[in-house]
């Protein structure tokens, strides 16, 4: 391909998701509007069982989620849980994209699907069937069924795509970090299509128990559905949640040429490090993201209408991302509408940012924000528009995803109208 040193631009043309409200984009986007929480205990494992309690007992769970129309049952055995679901989302976004793969397309198009954690309800099981059985009864397909490039691998392998075959890992940053870097490996013309993503499956009692140890989650038992709650005085942590969210990156041309359905641009991606702490928020790096992320896209902060913020009911967390909002756009933070869909999804770590940018497309496409649900007691530290608790149809020329990771790691993505 020759080079150009004109910037290429990109295009969503398709969405896939599964998550805690929804199995796929109608359903979760239904609930979404709806104010719809996914919260709820957890029934993978008992978190109250005598012998080994953990504090907390709730979790955003894929429900009803059936994996038929995706993977034959015999090779689903093959792989761990956050897989089925980075497959799911994946192939519904390639269906939605409507691409057809041929010899002449198939090294132009790829895959970049990442994970936070990855294999990790596979890594227990595993373990424990060694302790209890030695390590002869180790599955052979224990590896492959839980790293965390496999989602990408499996799917180049069922649609024969043979561009770029990667997964960025990068904590509760990794969706936004894979959908940036597709975007990147496009514009600099390494491919004409990727899927990019995220996928997370970790309810389980050892990553529970972790965070539940770093008194990082809400422990409001007794009230799940209320418990992620951001930006509300009341709020004690976020709620481990579960799913994926893909999207299909195309060069607009491309697309365009095809007549594909284009839900909007993706026009910037910023990336910072905080250089500060492994886990405590840092107004810097956040404020460089979004800052960058504009800068990218070519635009004005008066431009942009909507945040689909990080917002996963942290105490410091919250706080820490409206002042970074307000540092990078100035007297425009006060017209903006900053929405956390994590108040209905809980928080899906390396997924978060994946199933975040397909609802910041639907947003725009739609002209709508989602509400942030259980904002009862709006923190007067945190004085920004969260349109609270109702879904607000509104003007999105311009709309932000942010997405923060343990390790001070941080990845903005600015979305546009077409």
């Amino acid at each position: 391909m020759a080079f150009s040193s004109a910037k290429r631009r990109i295009v969503i043309t398709g969405l896939g998701i599964v998550c805690p409200i929804g199995n796929d984009v109608s359903e979760a986007w239904a609930s979404a509007l709806a104010g719809k929480s996914g919260i709820t205990r957890i029934s993978r494992f008992d978190p109250a069982d005598e012998k080994q309690p953990i504090a907390c007992h709730i979790a955003g769970e894929v429900k009803g989620f059936n994996l038929e129309p995706y993977i034959p049952a015999k090779e689903a055995r093959h792989m761990d849980t956050f897989i089925h679901y980075g497959i799911a989302a994946g192939m519904q976004a390639f269906r939605d994209a409507g691409l057809v793969v041929t010899e002449a397309n198939a090294e132009r198009m790829g895959v970049n699907i990442g994970s936070g954690i990855g294999g990790l309800p596979m890594i227990e099981e595993m373990h424990s069937t060694m302790l209890e059985r030695g390590p002869r009864r180790i599955s052979p397909f224990f590896i492959p069924a839980s790293i965390i490039n496999l989602i990408s691998g499996h799917l180049s392998i069922i649609y024969g795509l043979k561009g770029p075959n990667l997964a960025c890992v990068s904590a509760c940053a990794t969706g936004n970090h894979c959908v940036g870097e597709s975007a990147r490996l496009i514009e600099y013309g390494d491919a004409d299509i990727m899927l990019a993503g995220g996928a997370e499956s970790t309810i389980t009692r050892l990553a529970i128990g972790g965070f539940a140890a770093a008194r990082a989650l809400s422990l409001r038992n007794d009230d799940p559905s209320t418990a992620s709650r951001p930006w509300d005085r009341d709020r004690d942590g976020f709620v481990l949640g579960e799913g994926a969210g893909v999207v299909v990156l195309e060069e607009y041309e491309h697309a365009k040429a095809r007549g594909a359905n284009i839900y909007c641009e993706l026009a910037g991606y910023g990336l910072t490090g905080d250089a500060h702490h492994i886990t405590a928020p840092d107004q810097s790096g956040p404020r460089r993201s979004m800052v960058n992320a504009i800068r990218n896209a070519g635009i004005d902060v008066s431009e942009v209408d909507y945040i689909n913020a990080h917002g996963t009911s942290t105490p410091l967390g919250d706080k820490n991302e409206t002042e970074a909002v307000k540092a990078a756009f100035g007297d425009q933070a006060r017209k903006l509408v900053v929405n956390s869909t994590k108040s209905m999804t809980g928080h899906l770590l390396g997924a978060a940012g994946g199933i975040e940018t397909v609802f910041s497309a639907l947003a725009i496409k739609h002209q709508v924000s989602p509400p942030t649900i259980n904002i009862l007691n709006q923190d007067p530290e945190c004085d920004l528009d969260y349109c609270a608790n109702t879904a607000r149809d509104m003007t999105i020329r311009a709309a932000v995803s942010n997405s923060f990771g343990f390790g001070g790691t941080n990845s903005t993505l600015v979305l546009k109208r077409m």
